[in-house]
């Protein structure tokens, strides 16, 4: 469910026709929908109502403090992995103990600042980390509180580049090793072992990765307990897909219902990572087209967005639909949507069947509130597009476009230069 929609033949965010905004704030520009967020949050954390629960949303599926100042006051927690994007979430408001710190790299720094305003725990990701965690705890007179994230080794039949829960991905602790480390921990002096955590990938369409990951880690987290550590939270992650075309991914009652029935023996807080499913298709990425081009293979859109505003269909040949925000009876053509960028893999779009559009009209590409301005960058000097946050009849621009000045205001040309 989304609230993007055409009224009148025109396309509206809420009550907000995107002409409007293109009109008001320019292109390229990401909009957001209030009530598609406010929905999906509630839907998902209230599938869980029956069980105590904590919904982290996934700050790097979209960073913006405004959004996750939204998640905030419903409730929610946040999943993080950079020091960066603890900044964020402190910053938008978010209770230190509603926040699990993830990831594979994290540095000495991010650690102390993580246990020195005492998140929730960290999501520990190898052996080095641990006992590097247990030092930096020991200098600071503190107890880090710590899941070690466990790779079951599920295939979760996604695209390779979003697959984290095989042997070969960089992510986790094998699980045949995973027990021996948990009784190492559950010895060092400044590390509290409270919780299992397990993430296998991102945009999975089915339920059966899920169920045989929590399958493995149900057998540890047994063991562990039987050995006499004091599990109070298992962190499954995220990963549940959203339809960006033909994809049929479970709804999320129909994932909670699976989950809670298969966990109904374990006597612990689950702990949820949703990021897509939250915010995917609660936005998208406004574009305006600036030139048509053919030549004797192709027809081209040229528009006013690329590569660098949008880099899933770059990245991993993701799909997108692409409207325009005119609705007409139009005829339809085979066309490449393309940015500015000097690189033949900037586009939005390859030999999309659409309708004909003309230079200077508008598009919406869908689907776009992942993954999209977060992973944005200045590629060929490009200033990162605004953000806008739409709310019945009304907008709010949560982050204003970049300007020339932004792109070199922390570089610096040598006194021997001048």
């Amino acid at each position: 469910m989304h609230h993007f929609q055409y009224q009148d033949g025109r396309l509206c965010a809420e009550d907000v026709p995107l002409e409007k905004i293109a009109k008001e704030v320019g292109t390229p520009c990401y909009v957001y929908s209030h009530a598609t967020l406010s929905h999906h949050f509630k839907v998902f954390d209230g599938a869980f109502d029956e069980v105590p629960h904590l919904t982290c949303y996934s700050v790097k599926a979209c960073s913006n403090i405004a959004i996750i100042r939204l998640f905030a006051k419903m409730g929610g927690g946040v999943d993080i992995v950079s020091g960066g994007e603890l900044f964020r979430a402190l910053k938008a408001g978010v209770p230190s103990q509603k926040i699990v710190f993830s990831g594979v790299g994290k540095t000495k720094e991010e650690m102390r600042m993580a246990l020195k305003v005492g998140i929730l725990m960290f999501n520990v990701e190898s052996e080095a980390e641990l006992f590097a965690l247990n030092q930096v705890a020991k200098e600071m007179n503190k107890i880090a509180p710590i899941a070690l994230r466990v790779n079951p080794d599920v295939d979760p039949k996604t695209h390779p580049y979003i697959s984290t829960g095989l042997k070969k991905n960089k992510f986790g602790i094998d699980i045949s090793i995973a027990k021996q480390l948990y009784l190492k921990a559950n010895e060092l002096s400044n590390i509290n072992v409270i919780g299992i955590d397990c993430h296998i990938g991102s945009q999975l369409t089915t339920l059966s990765p899920f169920l045989d990951a929590l399958e493995r880690v149900k057998r540890l987290y047994k063991e562990l307990v039987a050995k006499g550590l004091d599990l109070k939270y298992l962190d499954l992650g995220g990963g549940l897909g959203i339809p960006y075309h033909e994809e049929e991914p479970p709804h999320p009652t129909e994932y909670a219902k699976a989950i809670m029935e298969a966990a109904k023996d374990l006597h612990c807080t689950l702990i949820f990572e949703p990021g897509r499913v939250i915010v995917g298709n609660a936005g998208i990425l406004l574009t305006k087209v600036l030139y048509l081009k053919q030549n004797q293979e192709k027809n081209f859109v040229i528009v006013d967005a690329a590569m660098n505003d949008l880099a899933r269909p770059s990245l991993y040949d993701a799909y997108h639909e692409i409207f325009p925000v005119k609705k007409e009876a139009r005829d339809t053509f085979v066309a490449d949507v393309v940015g500015p960028i000097c690189e033949s893999g900037d586009f939005l779009a390859k030999d999309r069947k659409m309708p004909k559009v003309e230079a200077g009209e508008l598009l919406a590409v869908m689907s776009a509130g992942a993954y999209g301005f977060s992973m944005s960058s200045n590629y060929n000097s490009r200033p990162r597009a605004a953000e806008v946050l739409v709310k019945g009849d009304e907008y709010f621009i949560i982050r204003e476009r970049e300007s020339y000045e932004d792109l070199v205001k922390l570089e610096k040309i040598p006194a021997w230069m001048e």
